[in-house]
């Protein structure tokens, strides 16, 4: 799954948390909830840097957007969210950059044996990014 979809879903999980702690748990689950599903992928880290920059940035984009028009009294259950849901993908730049996950390896064979991917389920990932996407817009516009 793209970092990106991580994010939005984070979010989500945020504003359905009553705080930043549950939120931050909750986020950790969705993450291999949704790794669990079928989804966009090429194997190894090498194989898809061209996407996962250009992903990273967009994500990082994300999260500024929605905790900038998440209202103040629910952006760090809303910003935990996003960090339980990124927070397992920390196993792919700790190898590009320092050769190594910083998780055990129970936690890395955990994660790769559930992913799903296939090289061909890029208009699902788009699809998914802009459901949640909208879904947080309607959300932020009611909790104004």
């Amino acid at each position: 799954m793209l970092i990106t979809n991580h994010v939005l879903s984070g979010a989500l999980v945020g504003a359905a948390s009553p705080g930043p702690a549950s939120a931050l748990g909750a986020g950790v689950a969705s993450h291999f909830a949704l790794d669990s599903v079928p989804h966009w992928g090429e194997g190894v880290i090498e194989d898809f840097m061209h996407v996962a920059v250009t992903d990273g940035l967009v994500g990082l984009a994300a999260i500024a957007v929605v905790a900038a028009r998440t209202p103040r009294r629910h952006r760090l259950r809303v910003l935990a969210g996003i960090t339980g849901a990124c927070l397992p993908d920390l196993d792919k730049p700790g190898r590009v950059f320092f050769g190594r996950s910083p998780f055990p390896a129970a936690v890395d064979a955990f994660h790769v044996r559930i992913q799903r991917e296939s090289s061909r389920r890029m208009p699902q990932e788009v699809l998914v990014a802009l459901t949640q996407a909208a879904v947080l817009a309607v959300l932020a516009r009611r909790s104004r």
